[in-house]
């Protein structure tokens, strides 16, 4: 495993293809080839926050995880000089999270370390959510594709569906 490289990083908007309210991460803390781990600050500015318990669902974790993958895929394209890719999220497999909501002010770290990664475009990660204190809040393996052309992939699909 490599040892993770911290540096400066830019605008997270630059390593995913996510835009508006739905970027969550709000930055990049460490990176590797085979791993990425991000921060996130619950508050009122994410699109699931429910005003009324101060919070978001814990099952949003699953949508952190997968940001923080298409974030590693992104990180390790610009350092090939190549563009960021659109990914999609297959699945996840023994999600547990240890707390039923993350509450407003909870800074969050959001690990993604590469498990597989197969050159039809399949991987999984091994995830985990854990505080300030570093306890763990959540945790998963996420399964992810990658197509080399995301919007050919996409009209190929939809025609076979036809």
């Amino acid at each position: 495993m490599s040892e993770p490289i911290t540096q400066q990083f830019p605008e997270i908007t630059s390593v995913i293809p996510h835009r508006r309210t739905m970027v969550l991460l709000n930055r990049i803390l460490a990176s590797s080839p085979d791993m990425l781990r991000a921060e996130v600050v619950i508050d009122q500015d994410n699109i699931f926050f429910d005003v009324a318990t101060n919070s978001v669902g814990a099952w949003l974790g699953i949508e952190f995880m997968a940001q923080a993958i298409a974030a590693h895929e992104g990180a390790q394209a610009l350092q090939r000089s190549e563009q960021v890719k659109v990914g999609f999220l297959l699945g996840s497999r023994r999600y547990e999270s240890h707390c039923a909501r993350f509450f407003a002010g909870t800074v969050l770290q959001v690990e993604a370390h590469l498990v597989l990664e197969h050159e039809n475009g399949l991987g999984a990660f091994d995830c985990k959510i854990t505080d300030a204190n570093q306890q763990l809040l959540a945790s998963a393996t996420v399964t992810v594709f990658k197509p080399d052309n995301a919007h050919q992939f996409l009209k190929r699909i939809e025609s076979s569906a036809v």
